[in-house]
């Protein structure tokens, strides 16, 4: 097929901050996260069957969070996972210590403008929302290529940990 195409790390993370940045611009609100989630989803289907290509289908819940976890995590974020936990439920929990998207916002506080008055103060978890909307969408995307219903959301109150919480509503359809 040819050569393989990467893509420098920083492009990737810029990408992603460029993507709030434009849709935040187009008007905040549903709006905002309607966008981002649509382009999320579509992009973790799309890696999600790249990655899992040379696979037998994924067919018991933990192995497809490990996948999401080792391998789409790995290639889309640069690292494992830090730490997953579940209930045996259905319901997951995916720790990332150092969450790269996140990390400048962990360390900076947002400038003012010039000449524009001081916005009432956003705590920083409040301002990674907007940036988390993207990755719940990737690994919903990525577990819906594999056949898996599941909701997905993420609390960052521990800037720059970021727990993501998967729940899985519904079993294959294979």
């Amino acid at each position: 097929m040819g050569k393989n195409r990467e893509c420098a790390e920083s492009c990737i993370d810029y990408l992603a901050l460029a993507l709030v940045h434009h849709y935040r611009t187009q008007g905040q609100g549903p709006s905002l996260q309607a966008a981002l989630d649509a382009v999320g989803e579509r992009t973790g289907r799309q890696l999600a069957e790249r990655y899992a290509r040379d696979r037998p289908p994924l067919l018991d819940q933990l192995e497809a969070v490990k996948f999401v976890c080792k391998e789409f995590w790995g290639e889309v974020f640069r690292k494992a996972v830090d730490n997953l936990r579940t209930n045996h439920r259905g319901t997951f929990v995916l720790r990332d210590t150092q969450f790269r998207w996140l990390v400048r916002l962990a360390q900076n506080q947002m400038p003012a403008q010039v000449g524009q008055p001081l916005p009432a103060p956003l705590s920083k978890a409040d301002l990674a929302a907007d940036f988390l909307v993207l990755p719940c969408a990737l690994v919903r995307g990525a577990l819906a290529q594999l056949g898996w219903d599941v909701a997905v959301t993420a609390d960052a109150t521990s800037l720059p940990q970021v727990d993501f919480t998967l729940v899985i509503r519904q079993q294959p359809q294979r």
